[in-house]
């Protein structure tokens, strides 16, 4: 039976306590956005309400004061007595425009007083770590156009791709079910990427942005690790001029799973792979997007196979292009009439990806193989690559 919380604003109902008696949500973030969200534990040894239940009016509250993105998980917990913070948020940049703690309270939401000094919570030393951090920026680079992501009709969001060590240190997935179902840090730091856009960016349905479907990719954000081990090429970001740990960010349209079960040589898959990837109203065959790009991801056990029968990178992204390509007259007649007036009709075929090196390959995934995922590019955002810079060690 639900009860109301004597500690909670307005009485409104409160989540249960976790199964654990004590409960640790860590977002760990810094060293690949430049901002990284709150450590924190509950500690309630008597449920308050049951299945899991969030009061509507906790949650819009903590929307309207920047607090949540409308997601419950990590839930919003209202604050109560026997809340303890336990880690404070790194200082953002000096230029960042936040609002004032005590300006963020809403009605019926009261927030917690501001955390105690670090030496006082004995995290200083620990987040002295951050105080020569420079944020990375290659979502802000001009050229990644993230505000046409933030206000567009396309359901885009950013992918992350981690490359290093940094992958295995920050718990970033990038075997099995590396691009959902895992609960690691990388869950963690696809939300606080959501939740700087929508918060900070101001990225709102109908508002600001004017996506017509929207995407799960919008709710919690992809971000996963390439293994580097299994991988017969140079690691992508190595490829793209960054060394050791980087992240690289693609501006995607969704995933797309293509199932190959036939197929036993390198040129039949990349056939398969690339054929899959060209369909008639993909963002690429726009002519309204003056240039695309696409990221594949292929598992180990084709990625072996493919190097084998083509032992050129090039010539993997060269056969992708053409096998991702159209007949010109598969499109209807408006459709190429519009490509050709802007010279895209190639001895009559339309392309997916501008040219071959922006077909962008990388070896992730399960050793179950049968499965590649591709990645379509939203079309005018230019990937960017960007070395993650040090951080505080983690545990």
């Amino acid at each position: 039976m639900s009860q109301r919380s004597k500690n909670s604003p307005s009485g409104v109902l409160l989540p249960p306590a976790p199964s654990q008696p004590l409960f640790k949500q860590s977002i760990i973030g810094a060293s690949l956005i430049g901002a990284s969200a709150l450590s924190g534990c509950v500690v309630d040894e008597e449920p308050t309400v049951e299945a899991g239940v969030m009061s509507s009016e906790v949650e819009a509250g903590a929307q309207a004061g920047g607090l949540s993105a409308g997601v419950f998980n990590p839930p919003m917990v209202p604050p109560r007595e026997d809340m303890e913070l336990i880690g404070p948020m790194p200082p953002p940049p000096e230029d960042m425009a936040l609002a004032p703690w005590e300006d963020m309270a809403v009605a019926g939401f009261e927030l917690p007083p501001m955390p105690p000094p670090l030496e006082d919570m004995g995290l200083a030393e620990d987040m002295a770590l951050f105080d020569d951090m420079e944020p990375p920026v290659d979502m802000a680079i001009e050229d990644f156009e993230l505000f046409g992501q933030n206000t567009t009709t396309a359901p885009v969001y950013p992918v992350t791709v981690v490359n290093g060590a940094v992958r295995d240190r920050l718990d970033i997935p990038y075997k099995h079910g590396c691009l959902g179902g895992h609960a690691t840090r990388a869950a963690a730091i696809g939300r606080a990427i959501r939740l700087v856009m929508r918060n900070i960016a101001g990225q709102v349905p109908n508002v600001t942005s004017q996506t017509t479907f929207g995407s799960p990719g919008r709710v919690g954000g992809v971000v996963f690790g390439e293994w580097e081990e299994r991988s017969p090429w140079a690691p992508l970001a190595e490829r793209r001029g960054v060394a050791g740990d980087a992240v690289t960010v693609f501006g995607a349209m969704g995933t797309m799973n293509i199932l190959d079960t036939t197929s036993q040589g390198g040129l039949e898959f990349v056939e398969m792979i690339g054929k899959s990837l060209g369909y008639p109203g993909a963002n690429g065959f726009s002519p309204a997007m003056p240039f695309a790009e696409m990221l594949v991801a292929v598992n180990p056990i084709w990625a072996e196979i493919i190097h084998r029968d083509i032992p050129s990178l090039e010539d993997v992204q060269e056969l992708l292009w053409r096998h991702s390509s159209l007949d010109a007259d598969y499109l209807t007649p408006q459709h190429r009439g519009q490509l050709d007036a802007q010279g895209r009709v190639i001895d009559d075929r339309v392309y997916l990806a501008t040219q071959p090196k922006d077909i962008y390959v990388l070896v992730a995934g399960g050793t179950g193989g049968l499965h590649a995922t591709g990645f379509h590019s939203f079309g005018s955002c230019l990937t960017q690559t960007v070395a993650v810079l040090p951080g505080p060690e983690l545990d």
